[in-house]
C-alpha cells in the first residue's frame, strides 16, 4: 500500500501537465471591477438621435510618454471646428500633465501599458468606452499614438470619413489573413480553441478608425477578450494588440470593415517589430505627399512613426503643405 507522502508526490507529479496547461489562467489576475463596469455602461444601447446634428470624430490618443507632437495637433484642432471632434487621452498615470496638451482634451482613468501585452488592448477598449459614453455624436473613433501625425486638415479628415461614397459607414481597420508569420504568432499564444480557430486568426495594424457600432461591439465583447487577455507563451512573436481587433471584427462583421488602415507606416528596414522612424532630415513636402498616396482607391489620413526631432520641420510646413488639401 502506498504511504501518504508517496501518494501525495505521485498525485502532484501526475497533475503537472494540467497545472502547466492552466498556468496562464491561474496566474492571470481577474479583470478590474472598474473596467468591467465601464464596459457594461458603454455597451448598453443608447437611443439618442444624431440625425439633426453634426457627427463627430473621437480622437483617441494612446501614449506611454509625453505627447511630443501636441503643438502640431493643437494646430490641427484649433481652426474653429470644435463641433467636429472630441479628444480622449490614455496616458501613463505618472505623466498626465495638468489640463492636457489640447483644448477640450479629456484624460481618461488609465493604467500602465507595455508593448506586446494585453494592456494595450485594454487601454484601447477604455478609450472606446469613454468616448462612447461621453458623446452620442461620436460616430467614428480614431486610435492614434504619440508618434502619429495628421496628413490632412481636420475638415478634410471629417469629410473623408462621413461623406465617403466608396466606404460608407465602414470601419477602417487592417485585416490580414495571409501574413507569413501568422502561424508562429498563433502558436505563441495559449490555446485559442474553440473560440478562435487558426482559420479565423487575423493580424493588422493596431491603429484603426471604427464606426460607433463596431466600437460598441469591441467594448461588449467578453468571449474573445478572455482568450486574448491571457499572457503569451513566448514573448516573440506574440503581439496581442495586433490580433485582437482584426480577429474580432473579421469574425463578427467582415463586410462592415474595409480591411485596411488609414494610418500610413513604413516597414522598410524594420527592426524588432518596429517600423521605420522618420527623422528631421527626411521631413519635406514631398514626404507628406508621398505618405498621403496609396495604391488603391483611398488616401491616408495619418502617418507614423516620427522621432521627436521632426516636430520643428513639420511645424514649418504645416500650413502650406499638411493642411493644404
Amino acid at each position: 500500500m502506498l504511504t501518504s507522502p508517496l501518494l501525495l508526490s505521485l498525485t502532484l507529479f501526475l497533475s503537472l501537465p494540467l497545472l502547466l496547461f492552466l498556468s496562464p489562467r491561474l496566474l492571470l489576475s481577474p479583470p478590474d471591477a472598474d473596467d468591467l463596469a465601464l464596459f457594461r455602461r458603454a455597451s448598453a444601447p443608447h437611443t439618442t438621435s444624431h440625425l439633426s446634428s453634426t457627427p463627430k470624430i473621437a480622437f483617441l490618443f494612446l501614449t506611454n510618454t509625453n505627447l511630443t507632437f501636441s503643438p502640431l495637433w493643437q494646430t490641427f484642432f484649433s481652426h474653429s471646428h470644435s463641433h467636429l471632434f472630441n479628444i480622449y487621452i490614455h496616458a501613463h498615470p505618472a505623466i498626465i500633465p495638468p489640463g492636457g496638451p489640447f483644448p477640450r482634451a479629456r484624460f481618461i482613468p488609465s493604467k500602465p501599458t507595455s508593448r506586446a501585452s494585453p494592456s494595450l488592448i485594454a487601454a484601447a477598449r477604455r478609450l472606446l468606452a469613454a468616448a462612447l459614453l461621453d458623446d452620442p455624436l461620436n460616430l467614428y473613433f480614431a486610435l492614434l499614438s504619440q508618434h502619429c501625425i495628421p496628413l490632412h486638415s481636420l475638415p478634410f479628415t471629417h469629410s473623408y470619413l462621413f461623406k465617403n461614397p466608396t466606404f460608407p459607414h465602414r470601419s477602417f481597420i487592417e485585416i490580414l489573413s495571409h501574413d507569413p508569420n501568422l502561424h508562429a504568432r498563433y502558436d505563441a499564444r495559449p490555446p485559442m480553441l474553440p473560440e478562435v480557430p487558426f482559420s479565423s486568426f487575423r493580424v493588422g495594424s493596431q491603429f484603426f478608425i471604427l464606426t460607433r457600432r463596431h466600437a460598441r461591439l469591441v467594448v461588449r465583447d467578453v468571449r474573445l477578450w478572455n482568450k486574448f487577455r491571457l499572457p503569451c507563451l513566448t514573448e516573440e512573436p506574440c503581439y496581442p494588440e495586433e490580433h485582437y481587433f482584426p480577429t474580432l471584427l473579421s469574425m463578427e462583421d467582415p463586410n462592415g470593415c474595409t480591411g485596411f488602415t488609414l494610418t500610413r507606416v513604413n516597414w522598410t528596414g524594420c527592426w524588432d517589430g518596429h517600423p521605420h522612424t522618420y527623422t528631421a532630415p527626411e521631413i519635406s513636402p514631398e514626404l507628406i505627399h508621398r505618405l498621403r498616396r496609396s495604391n488603391s482607391s483611398y488616401v491616408y489620413l495619418f502617418a507614423r512613426k516620427f522621432a521627436p526631432e521632426c516636430l520643428q520641420p513639420l511645424m514649418g510646413i504645416v500650413d502650406d503643405v499638411i493642411f493644404r488639401d
